[in-house]
Formats: structure tokens, C-alpha cells, sequence
């Protein structure tokens, strides 16, 4: 249990970083992000595969691999409604910051909103990679979460401060969305722990939802700003790394 403590403050610490480094940094790149965020993209698509979908196939049984893909369906479908709900980061970023749109304080902290909606997801993916007992797997996929959060927690900071927001409460906001990663990471870790017949459908879950975010969030956004190329062998490098990794720790 003191692990998945540790590895949840440094999960949420991760987006705590990154809103550190948006206020020292306000000039930092576009192609900087997008090469960062890549590469977390491919150490998740690796690890959600590897650390989460595969353990569940072999947890669920018989019936593993009906689990496994509604587990995976039902992750995404999730995300899938929170988006129809409070839209993501490359929605809001486009709009609010290329547009210089900073004007409307309701979306900026809608924009806020929405990173702490979906941070509870991944945090529960973080928290479920140690309910099945594989502890380098588990911080293996906590690690690209975390790596993630550090450029979400970037592009926090210059929306809210063009809003008017002042310092102070830009960085309390910034620092909110990561403490609910770390609740979330608590929550997914002590469902399994209480109730281990739920581990197949939960690693699926957890897979799927990291799918979703890959997919449909961090490529679009790292191909948003002419990067692509970049961005997508940075996207290999990351799932190369991952798996080198399993590799040796396996």
C-alpha cells in the first residue's frame, strides 16, 4: 500500500510539475510538447496492451477474452461520454490559446474541468495496473501516465493566467487536477484489492481507457502543429522503450 501511495502523489505530482514548468517557461514549444507527449503516448499504447489487456486475457479464465473486450469497450465508452459531456484538451487548447481567445473565464476554467474529468480515469488505470501483482509492470504504466500529465499540466497554466486568473489560484487549480489523479489511482488499487474476481474486467477497463486517450486525444494533438513526423517516431521510441523495458524486467 505504501507503494501505490508513492506512485500516486508522484502520478499527480507529475501535472503539479508540469504546471511548475508552464510558469517558469511560458515560451515552450509546440514541437517540445508534442515530441514529450509522443512519447508518452507510446509507452501507454505499450503499456496498456502489455501491462493491462494481456493480464486480463489471462486473469479472466474461460471467459477471458469476452472480459477483456467488453472491458476494453466499456473504458472507452466511458471516456467516450465524459467527452460528449466536458470536450478535452485538443478542443480547448485550438480554440482558446491558437485563437487568443482568453476572454470568456467560464470556458478557461471549463477547459480545467475537463483535465480533472478525465485525470480520475487514468488515474484508476494507475491504480489497477497493482492489483495484478506485477509491480514493474504497474509502475511501468503509472510512469507514461505520469509523463503525460507533465505537458497537461503545461498548457494549464497560460489560458487561466490570459483569463485573469491570478498566479496563486492558477497553481491551486493545476494542482486540484492532479490530487484527483491521485484519487483516482487510490480508487482503482483498492477495487481490486477488495474484490480480486473483478481484476480481468477492471485491467480491461483500465486498457481501454488508456486506449481512448491515445487515440483520441494525445496523437490528435501532437499532430495538430506540424510535428508529425517528429511525433511519431517519438510515438515508436516510446513504445520501443516500453517494451525493452518488460523485457528486462520480465
Amino acid at each position: 500500500m505504501e507503494l501505490v501511495l508513492i506512485t500516486a502523489l508522484g502520478v499527480g505530482g507529475a501535472t503539479i510539475f508540469g504546471a511548475i514548468i508552464g510558469f517558469i517557461f511560458k515560451g515552450i514549444s509546440h514541437k517540445f510538447s508534442d515530441i514529450v507527449l509522443s512519447f508518452a503516448a507510446g509507452i501507454m499504447l505499450a503499456a496498456s496492451v502489455l501491462g493491462l489487456i494481456l493480464p486480463s486475457l489471462e486473469y479472466g479464465g474461460r471467459l477471458g477474452i469476452i472480459i477483456t473486450v467488453v472491458g476494453i469497450f466499456v473504458g472507452a465508452l466511458s471516456l467516450n461520454l465524459i467527452d460528449k459531456l466536458v470536450p478535452h484538451l485538443h478542443k480547448f487548447v485550438g480554440s482558446e490559446q491558437n485563437e487568443h481567445n482568453h476572454s470568456n473565464l467560464n470556458k478557461v476554467l471549463l477547459f480545467v474541468m475537463a483535465i480533472a474529468i478525465h485525470n480520475l480515469p487514468e488515474g484508476i488505470a494507475s491504480g489497477v495496473g497493482f492489483g495484478s501483482g506485477d509491480t514493474s509492470q504497474a509502475l511501468i504504466i503509472a510512469g507514461g501516465i505520469a509523463l503525460q500529465n507533465i505537458p497537461e499540466g503545461m498548457v494549464i497554466i497560460a489560458p487561466m493566467l490570459s483569463a485573469g486568473v491570478s498566479p496563486k489560484k492558477t497553481f491551486l487549480c493545476a494542482a486540484l487536477t492532479g490530487v484527483v489523479e491521485i484519487v483516482g489511482t487510490l480508487i482503482g488499487y483498492l477495487a481490486v484489492s477488495l474484490s480480486y474476481t473483478i481484476l480481468p474486467f477492471a485491467l480491461a477497463f483500465a486498457g481501454g481507457t488508456m486506449l481512448y486517450v491515445i487515440s483520441d486525444e494525445m496523437i490528435p494533438e501532437t499532430h495538430s502543429h506540424g510535428n508529425e513526423m517528429g511525433a511519431t517516431y517519438a510515438l515508436l521510441v516510446g513504445f520501443c522503450v516500453m517494451l525493452i523495458t518488460d523485457v528486462l524486467l520480465g
